[in-house]
């Protein structure tokens, strides 16, 4: 009987739950954000490629060992994970919000005559009676305006969003990654400039010691080749420095211990060097595929979300239960007697001083600063392209003038060298030579390193390293996390 009429009591209520007070979300229009129908700086025509795992595109195996175990084992990954799943368990309650509470209890107790005369029937042992009990409650808050459902939606949102963070951490690192390899072997490019040139200078110091002694110049000519010589070898120890701290933080970045990774790296590899061209799209694309832009979008939709929540206060919430209960004092005698309560509260807020109100409004503000912070997640989207695009249009220019500038330097330096041995030239003349040829060297290395530079910069902006058509979801937890956990 009980039951039936809780039955009665849900089939009225659930009707009322049709209606969901707050705005309901739908996602602004590009032309809402500012999205220019191009991009203001030339970019190749063209359907944007697959860049899921652009990093394979630089042609480097070990760099695409290194970006793998950075994706499996980085700690900031490890974390935007674990804020993931907390995410995820958040839905979870919110949407357990949307169905009954069901509690149960079983008691026993017995009553003991300490001293005196008992006032009942005093039974072995003292005890002079016990009791058993047995109760069963429900409990529901029915959703007539939508304010849990707000709130789920708010949680959905919230939990996609967490989704997309954990896609920009996992393109974030791998564009880390690939930053530092690029500056480690660009550091080894240069030592070995460095060491070459060193070599020559030695050369070339031996030949002004021998004119020296021959009499045929002063010693300025030795002092100013020693001179030169000390001013290429004191580059060494920061090009070394560098490829030491380079090596360290792809080490940092797999989870390892800072110097994890110089043994794999010790052999010297050439500059990556990807296509010279990737066709960009039109800006509108950016929504779609930039994580940061996806979440930001999801925040809105979970700040905009909660003005229904905070609007649903508002109104009266309307609360149905019941209870069955039995006591007895034997065991077998609980079926005998069972009662049992059926309740309906209406609750309205009369006067708070302007508080539910307040929040509301409070909200809107919120939702207006998500909307704002979204707009301004596409427009640096935007800005992350035109200037990457800008920086790969200058490094390769500036790779195409150095190529020229090493090509005449080194002429120059070879006619320097043999008119300084045959006495034709000068000590100033031959250094002034050898330092062109290493300087346009290392413009030519620095120029190689910055386009593969712009090229990660590229496809970062483009928002490439992660499967922009899946929303990222939680992995369930492993053993070893649950074991974590209960510890």
């Amino acid at each position: 009987m009980l039951g039936s009429r809780i039955s009665l009591l849900l089939v009225i209520a659930l009707p009322l739950q049709a209606c969901a007070v707050g705005p309901n979300y739908t996602p602004p229009a590009s032309a809402s954000l500012g999205v220019p129908d191009a991009y203001s700086t030339p970019a190749p025509a063209g359907t944007p490629p697959d860049i899921a795992t652009w990093w394979t595109n630089l042609n480097d195996p070990l760099l695409n060992s290194i970006v793998e175990r950075a994706r499996r084992d980085n700690l900031d990954i490890a974390q935007a994970v674990a804020r993931l799943r907390q995410a995820r368990e958040s839905l979870v309650q919110s949407r357990a919000s949307l169905l009954p509470s069901v509690d149960a209890s079983a008691g026993y107790s017995r009553n003991f005559n300490l001293k005196g005369q008992s006032f009942g029937n005093v039974t072995n042992a003292g005890i002079v009676n016990q009791n058993y009990s047995i109760s069963g409650d429900v409990s529901y808050q029915a959703d007539i305006f939508g304010g849990v459902r707000r709130s789920v939606e708010a949680s959905r949102g919230a939990y996609e969003a967490s989704g997309f963070d954990l896609a920009s951490v996992q393109t974030s690192i791998a564009s880390e990654v690939a930053r530092n390899y690029v500056l480690a072997r660009a550091a080894q490019a240069s030592l070995a400039i460095a060491r070459g040139s060193l070599t020559i200078q030695d050369d070339n110091l031996e030949i002004a010691g021998f004119r020296v002694q021959a009499g045929l110049v002063s010693s300025l000519d030795s002092e100013q080749a020693r001179a030169q010589r000390a001013q290429t070898a004191a580059q060494i120890p920061s090009l070394e420095q560098n490829f030491q701290q380079a090596a360290n933080r792809l080490g940092v970045l797999t989870g390892q211990a800072p110097g994890a990774l110089k043994a794999e790296l010790a052999a010297v590899a050439p500059i990556p060097a990807g296509p010279s061209a990737v066709p960009v799209g039109v800006p509108a694309d950016i929504i779609r595929q930039r994580p940061d832009v996806r979440s930001a979008e999801r925040n809105l939709a979970a700040a905009t979300a909660r003005i229904g929540v905070a609007e649903a206060q508002l109104y009266p919430a309307l609360s149905i239960g019941g209870s069955i209960s039995t006591n007895a004092g034997l065991l077998g005698s609980l079926a005998d007697v069972i009662t049992g309560r059926l309740f309906a509260n209406v609750a309205q807020t009369i006067f708070d001083g302007g508080r539910n109100r307040s929040v509301v409004r409070a909200n809107k503000a919120a939702a207006d600063g998500a909307f704002a912070a979204y707009k301004s997640t596409v427009l640096t989207a935007l800005e992350d392209v035109e200037n990457a695009l800008t920086a790969l249009d200058t490094a390769k220019a500036r790779q195409r003038e150095f190529a020229i500038q090493l090509d005449a330097s080194n002429n120059a330096a070879i006619l320097a060298r043999s008119q300084y041995r045959a006495g034709l030239t000068d000590i100033t003349t031959l250094n002034t030579s050898e330092s062109s040829l290493l300087s346009a060297q290392n413009g030519l290395a620095g120029a190689k390193a910055d386009q593969a530079q712009a090229l990660v910069q590229l496809y970062l902006a483009l928002g490439g390293g992660w499967n922009s058509a899946e929303t990222p979801q939680a992995p369930p937890a492993t053993a070893r996390q649950a074991d974590k956990t209960q510890e």
